[in-house]
């Protein structure tokens, strides 16, 4: 191995641990609460030498939360020759296994409220656009075929979905995997119950607004 390849393969290293410390520190003691000197003493290292890494907290969050977001990502052709509805179905419930597989990760993303907006930094996150159209691809051909109500606003059941499941792994990450309850079982529950009020024809009243337009 070269000078070159080693140096890089260091710096990802250090790089690493310093993710990993600040996600286990934004869990442990909350995302406002923590500031660059804390992560630098978890790892060792002096803030100095955090910033020639990262240049801020919140650029240590984002880079955390694109992580994240490729773990959920089930990749644009995952769904293309399902079945539209159980297409929806995996999409979703993908929420939930990530919720158990990864929970800090979701907590960090879905359930801390003094997190960075990751609309801050759109060009980050734009494959995340990409996430919601191919499942978005899935909600429009349910339609089309009958399968859901025929004039559905597709944005607005994937509201619905999204809150729905990500009730359900909410109450499973902060009841701590209580043996008294079922959380799986809940989780698909509540996802097959609120799929089947929608294929039903339940009236819908939401109207997603429009994200703001991207200003240069």
């Amino acid at each position: 191995m070269g000078l070159k390849e080693r140096q890089e393969r260091e710096r990802a290293e250090v790089a690493r641990a310093i993710l990993d410390a600040a996600r286990e520190l934004f869990i442990a003691e909350g995302y406002q609460n923590v500031s660059i000197r804390k992560i630098a003493e978890r790892v060792e290292y002096s803030p100095a030498a955090i910033y020639s890494y990262f240049a801020s907290k919140d650029d240590i969050f984002f880079a955390l939360a694109e992580e994240g977001f490729r773990m959920l990502s089930p990749g644009p052709d995952c769904c293309r020759d399902t079945d539209p509805i159980d297409a929806i179905r995996h999409a979703f419930w993908r929420i939930y296994e990530f919720s158990k597989t990864y929970p800090e990760y979701f907590a960090l993303m879905f359930v801390d409220r003094t997190v960075p907006r990751i609309n801050q930094d759109r060009e980050r996150f734009g494959f995340m656009r990409e996430m919601k159209t191919t499942v978005g691809a899935s909600l429009r051909r349910a339609i089309d075929a009958g399968l859901l109500p025929g004039g559905s606003d597709p944005d607005a059941i994937f509201s619905i979905l999204a809150t729905a499941i990500h009730g359900a792994a909410v109450r499973r990450l902060c009841q701590g995997g209580s043996p008294h309850e079922d959380f799986d079982a809940l989780a698909r529950d509540t996802l097959e119950a609120t799929l089947a009020g929608l294929r039903a024809g339940s009236p819908v009243s939401l109207r997603p607004v429009s994200p703001e337009p991207h200003s240069d």
